[in-house]
């Protein structure tokens, strides 16, 4: 027995001593790697001999705040494309006498007109500059088509497709789906051309929805098809020929014959092309990619004052949703919190807020603009527009010093509605009761078990005008009109960035850049250093949760398949509540 107890200490203790000393060298081995991983993002790249061409390769979808995964990109994955990186590496490559052009690799590149226009601006600089650009595609999307276009040279696959189709806008409408199911919804609204609500009530289009979606989709497309004719230097009339005729489907020739691309090649014959071009001789063509591209340059010189950009990208939401069904960002209060701390900080002199939001939660748009409106007593803030900014990304806008925005830019959209559901219909054919006892007159206001009273309507109507006298007064203060003069461009119309300008909505047309350069010259400062805020986490923790984050909705995306999109909107509708300033649709990459 004794033998037997000391060996069991002796194993015990082997086996404890074993789970330490595995613990110690896992915990170094993961150090070693994340150490790893620190230095590679913090390293500054160097373009290898021969790397004389910068690949950019555009695929897959496009966020406008930087999404810097050095996981991903230790385990050879790609980097989630963001607007800023793309324009860094490309002002980069310009900058860099040993990169002689863009290999321009289109994908099926997603993004809204306005990053497409900012890319555009670059790449016809890059050119300007005595560069070449030489684009190729398996098939062209109109988006990709649209940046393709500024090249000196566009290529397509002989069996490709030159997608130029139009663009055009569908509204779904539920309202007799929701009969069918016995739900009434109870619509508030103020603005004839908040468009929101119209599927819920409606099985068409009202005159004023269709003429402000006429308006402003003839806007974008007029915009592009002249683009396209400029950088191609033929008449519009033939782009829009192509388009008009269907010519997309038809033998690839007939877009060489309509000068729209240069010639039918396969990406080897391309590539030689580009080894001829950039004066490269070896067997496989080389080039840097846009991971490397963005980080090479002179380092920027460090600068006491500051400017600082902060990202308002997404859905304005007080109950933000942490799904795998839902990969696109959300704007909550932690904004406010952030330009509060700016506020305070006295390095910072003048702040940047990027926003590319459709607006949604009427609460905390107010919350948002009230440190907006507080941020810039005591320095300058200047907005810059993305591809949307609208009803509630206008709100937390109006208060700005400046705005600047894409031409393409969708804004206004100055209203608020909101929606409570009757389902008394749907109890009945479920033969299901309900009762209720209460203290008060209204204490059970939006019961959906029971149909609405008339002094209930009464008095959300009421609040919903309330709140769009709210609206119109902090549009009116910040842009320096008039109650009657926002409320005759608001209404919930959405305007293009090029029709805000002419309504008095945005101050100037431009992208990101110019709106730092603005925001330097009010703020009077000429040396700074630009900043994004908010400061990143921990670099472990923040790698850690991206990475997470990614599985999740990758697994989610194999799993759900092409219903992907239902399910995400599904969990999008967890964190409507409340009254909503919001865009009438989700908008669909060009």
């Amino acid at each position: 027995m004794k033998q037997f107890f000391k060996m069991m200490f002796a194993s015990t203790l082997g086996a404890i001593f074993a789970f330490v000393l595995l613990a110690v060298v896992t915990g170094l081995l993961s150090v070693a790697l994340l150490a790893s991983i620190g230095s590679q993002s913090n390293a500054t790249p160097v373009l290898q001999s021969g790397e004389s061409i910068f690949r950019l390769s555009l695929s897959g979808a496009m966020l406008d705040s930087p999404a810097d995964n050095s996981l991903s990109l230790l385990l050879g994955e790609e980097e989630t494309l963001s607007l800023k990186d793309i324009l860094t590496a490309i002002r980069n490559a310009r900058e860099q006498n040993t990169v002689k052009g863009i290999y321009l690799d289109m994908g099926v590149f997603q993004t809204g007109t306005a990053g497409l226009d900012a890319i555009r601006r670059a790449l016809t600089d890059f050119r300007e500059s005595g560069k070449f650009i030489i684009a190729y595609a398996d098939s062209y999307t109109q988006g990709s088509y649209y940046l393709a276009s500024v090249a000196n040279q566009v290529y397509l696959n002989p069996q490709g497709i030159l997608g130029l189709t139009g663009m055009a806008s569908q509204t779904l409408f539920y309202r007799g789906l929701m009969e069918k199911a016995g739900i009434e919804m109870n619509v508030f609204k103020v603005g004839t051309y908040k468009g929101a609500v119209e599927p819920f009530i409606s099985d068409r289009l009202s005159d004023a929805n269709r003429e402000q979606i006429t308006s402003y989709i003839n806007g974008i497309w007029n915009r592009v098809v002249n683009g396209i004719a400029e950088s191609r230097q033929i008449p519009a009339s033939t782009v829009a020929e192509f388009v008009d005729e269907g010519l997309f489907f038809a033998d690839p020739a007939r877009a060489v014959e309509c000068q729209l691309i240069d010639g039918l090649k396969f990406r080897s014959d391309v590539e030689d092309l580009l080894k001829e071009e950039a004066g490269q001789t070896g067997r496989r063509l080389k080039t840097a990619a846009l991971g490397k591209m963005k980080k090479i340059g002179k380092k920027a010189r460090k600068y006491r004052n500051k400017i600082a950009v902060v990202y308002a990208e997404g859905e304005i939401t007080q109950s933000p949703v942490s799904s795998p069904y839902r990969m696109e960002k959300q704007i909550t209060e932690d904004l406010a919190d952030e330009l509060r701390k700016l506020k305070e900080d006295e390095q910072v002199k003048a702040v940047v807020l990027r926003v590319n939001s459709p607006g949604g939660s009427a609460y905390v748009s107010e919350q948002i603009w009230k440190q907006v409106s507080e941020l810039k007593k005591s320095k300058p803030v200047v907005v810059s527009m993305g591809n949307v900014a609208a009803s509630g990304g206008y709100y937390i806008s109006c208060a700005a010093s400046k705005i600047v925005a894409e031409a393409n830019t969708l804004t206004g959209s100055i209203g608020v509605f909101g929606i409570f559901p009757n389902a008394t219909g749907l109890f009945e054919k479920l033969a299901l009761g309900s009762e209720v006892v209460k203290t008060g007159r209204y204490a059970d206001m939006g019961n959906v078990a029971r149909p609405m009273t008339d002094g209930e309507k009464a008095l959300i109507q009421g609040y919903v005008e309330r709140c769009y006298q709210t609206f119109l007064t902090r549009c009116s203060d910040g842009r320096g009109m008039s109650a009657g003069e926002i409320d005759a461009i608001g209404q919930g119309r959405v305007w293009t960035g090029e029709q805000a300008l002419e309504a008095g909505l945005v101050d100037e047309l431009g992208g990101l850049d110019r709106a730092v350069e603005l925001a330097a010259e009010l703020a009077n400062v000429y040396n700074y250093t630009l900043t994004c805020a908010p400061a990143s986490d921990d670099f472990f923790m923040e790698l850690l949760k991206k990475q997470l984050d990614g599985v999740r909705v990758s697994m989610a995306r194999d799993l759900i398949g092409e219903d992907y999109d239902y399910f995400r909107t599904l969990q999008q509708l967890r964190s409507t509540c409340g009254i909503q300033a919001r865009i009438p649709y989700d908008l669909k990459p060009l």
